[in-house]
């Protein structure tokens, strides 16, 4: 039996995963809790057990450029060799993480050659995805990028996703009635059910099809570089 559901750590080789795994120490994060501030020091990195965290740009009007689930960590910066970065880094979703102090875990790259070239290998994979939230914002309508996201929550939180209209509205970067808009096209489409702070996927194939080639990049390298099936497309299509 597996001793992690991190992704990310249950790819490591068993040297790497024993001088790992001492320092490392579990954790409960809320819901809005704040993983790193902008240009503040990234004081640990949280590899994430469950749960979902959001990368922002902090600006007059934010906007989300990168999610992170049970297939990653937090604190790319780090593993890059930087302190601290202009975005900001929060739970969307509550969950648990194994969480190291940032010095620890770059004594430790300094010490394996393999642990940093698959935490880097990482690295790669999430700056491919904010590439792909940049192509989404720039080239998609509102009810394509929504359905991009839902997809990208569905890989990392299952069929039932506790977002609202609200919390949408500024991870896409557009007004609430947008985001409703949008809401309700899907749900008239069979792809989800929306309540008030939940929404259900119902048919991850029609998800796919709106979003179009918005979706899927990133989630293609990640497998091609960290393999496992932390964001395996192959998902259940159908539920309730």
């Amino acid at each position: 039996m597996t001793w992690t559901n991190n992704g990310l750590l249950k790819t490591l080789s068993s040297e790497d995963a024993a001088l790992l795994r001492p320092l490392l120490e579990k954790v409960t994060l809320e819901q809005e809790q704040v993983l790193f501030e902008s240009y503040e020091p990234i004081s640990h990195v949280y590899f994430f057990e469950s749960g979902l965290s959001s990368e922002v740009i902090v600006a007059t009007k934010s906007i989300e450029v990168g999610c992170i689930g049970h297939e990653g960590c937090s604190g790319v910066p780090v593993l890059m060799g930087v302190d601290e970065s202009p975005h900001k880094a929060f739970m969307q979703v509550g969950g648990t993480a194994l969480r190291i102090p940032t010095p620890e875990l770059r004594a430790l790259m300094d010490d394996s050659r393999t642990l940093r070239t698959m935490l880097q290998k990482y690295a790669h994979v999430f700056m491919i995805q904010i590439a792909a939230t940049a192509l989404a914002d720039g080239r998609y309508d509102v009810e394509q990028r929504l359905a991009r996201w839902l997809l990208m929550c569905h890989d990392r939180l299952g069929n039932e996703l506790p977002l609202t209209h609200d919390f949408l509205a500024v991870m896409l970067g557009v007004r609430r009635p947008s985001v409703t808009d949008a809401l309700h096209k899907l749900e008239g489409n069979l792809a989800i059910k929306a309540e008030r702070a939940m929404i259900t996927i119902r048919d991850r194939a029609v998800l796919e099809a709106t979003a179009g080639d918005s979706y899927g990049i990133p989630e293609a390298e990640h497998r091609r570089l960290i393999g496992g099936d932390d964001l395996d497309a192959n998902k259940v299509k159908k539920h309730g």
